[in-house]
């Protein structure tokens, strides 16, 4: 058995239309929050930068919650601009799907995988430390070398491996004809 880990490299960016240059692509930069009090409310914005003209536009992660139904530490780390809460926040489907924009995970993740060893048929287990999305045919060609149409002759798996994941996965790789 061979393990291999889907792993980011950075975050991903944000496609959604940038209001002035019409672009389609947003970037979290420095990753920071802002954060409007009204009264006892509170208002958490992420702020994201179009990657065409550098305007910044700013995400709902909270909008209009009691001061006190937020716990202080998490309202410390919004305040602190903490880069695993800002992970947290744009990886967040809730999130996405309040503020209308999808995540382009092109070039923000990479795979680490191991030799092949010579028994054959040896199997493999893939496990995503993040919900990257990858087909898993593009990710065994990629990991053992080979073409996808030779992926769906020599690979067995439960999975079907043209559908999109981000689930833990293994496979058994079957010698060459």
């Amino acid at each position: 058995m061979l393990p291999w880990t889907v792993r980011r490299t950075r975050l991903p960016l944000l496609t959604v239309r940038c209001l002035d240059c019409r672009a389609q692509a947003a970037t979290v930069g420095e990753g920071r929050f802002r954060i409007n009090a009204n009264g006892k409310l509170l208002d958490v914005w992420l702020l994201v930068r179009c990657v065409g003209c550098d305007r910044t536009s700013k995400i709902t992660v909270h909008e209009r919650v009691p001061v006190r139904s937020l716990d202080p530490a998490r309202l410390r780390a919004f305040e602190d601009n903490d880069q695993a809460l800002v992970a947290h926040a744009l990886l967040d489907p809730a999130v996405a799907r309040r503020n209308r924009f999808t995540l382009d995970w092109r070039g923000a993740w990479r795979l680490e995988s191991s030799a092949a060893e010579t028994a054959w048929p040896y199997r493999v287990d893939v496990g995503f430390l993040d919900p990257v999305p990858v087909r898993p045919e593009r990710l065994i060609a990629q990991g053992l070398g080979i073409s996808r149409g030779e992926v769906g002759r020599r690979i067995k798996c439960d999975l079907p491996l043209n559908r999109t994941t981000t689930a833990d996965f293994s496979f058994v790789v079957m010698p060459a004809e």
